[in-house]
């Protein structure tokens, strides 16, 4: 991953046009080639972005792009940019007084740093130095980076990431209601995990204390779309005359009212699930070890 930190400006162009002013800013560079542009606040959001698949090029003023780049950022020019994928283009025949200052001149491979020893003390130049240009694989869309000055440009191997591990997710709870069957009743008996059905499968199938058999929709944070869901459930497996009849309970860990609502309108008991007394609670299995 590369992060440079560098007084820039940035234009997108392509389905969605938008422009960023010149300010200092977080440039992330990263492995798979996508470029995300922050600034000092607004969370984690980026400013603006270049998803992969895309291709990224860097240019200086030894570029045979660099008049053409100057007349994106400074002119709306709608020149047909369908050759970005290729390294350098023709360059144009106009002459463009901004770009003979040899002072502003930055290698290839890196940006030149205005605080690396020997670099000039003066201001930030008013003509870009470089420009970073990520242009979609597939598609118009075209971000298009001015860099003025760098205060810092390094390259870290972050190597394997393994994954974000989530804790708490609805297989999770799934899990450990099925363990901990009871909860949903005294006497209650599980029948199956995943219970299928023609309209997909049901999280938990279980009998009560009367032997009546429950469908158990989960869900973390409970809304109608999950009611709807146990609605359909319900209604396929009542159908059956080995299964009939076949109760509800809408079980989440957060319930919005409008579910309630509706879950109680349709016959259905809303069950909160505390995961963290679930998952602290013994499943009362008997295990080797």
């Amino acid at each position: 991953m590369r992060i440079i930190v560098a007084d820039c400006s940035a234009v997108y162009s392509g389905r969605l046009n938008a422009m960023l002013p010149r300010a200092t800013r977080v440039i992330l560079v990263k492995a798979d080639s996508s470029v995300l542009i922050f600034s000092e606040l607004g969370s984690y959001k980026p400013l603006n972005w270049m998803a992969a698949p895309c291709t990224v090029h860097e240019y200086n003023p030894d570029s045979e792009r660099w008049e053409s780049l100057l007349r994106d950022v400074y002119v709306d020019d709608d020149a047909d940019d369908a050759d970005c994928d290729a390294d350098e283009s023709a360059p144009d025949s106009s002459d463009n007084e901004a770009n003979t200052s040899t002072d502003n001149r930055a290698s290839s491979s890196s940006i030149e740093d205005p605080h690396a020893e020997g670099a000039s003390s003066q201001e930030a130049p008013s003509v870009p130095i470089a420009f970073l240009r990520a242009c979609a694989n597939k598609g118009p869309d075209i971000l298009t980076i001015a860099i003025y000055a760098v205060h810092s440009d390094q390259t870290f191997d972050l190597g394997v990431d393994p994954g974000l591990v989530k804790d708490g997710v609805e297989d999770h709870l799934q899990r450990f209601l099925a363990e901990q069957i009871e909860r949903i009743g005294k006497g209650a008996q599980l029948v199956r995990r995943e219970y299928p059905t023609a309209v997909g499968p049901v999280d938990i199938m279980a009998k009560d204390a009367d032997g009546t058999h429950v469908a158990i929709e989960i869900k973390r944070h409970g809304g109608i779309d999950g009611v709807e869901q146990l609605t359909r459930y319900c209604k396929l497996l009542n159908r059956d005359p080995l299964l009939a009849p076949v109760r509800g309970i809408f079980a989440a860990q957060t319930i919005t009212p409008q579910a309630r609502v509706l879950a109680t309108e349709r016959g259905f008991e809303c069950l909160i699930l505390d995961y963290d007394d679930m998952k602290q609670q013994d499943s009362g299995d008997i295990t080797l070890f």
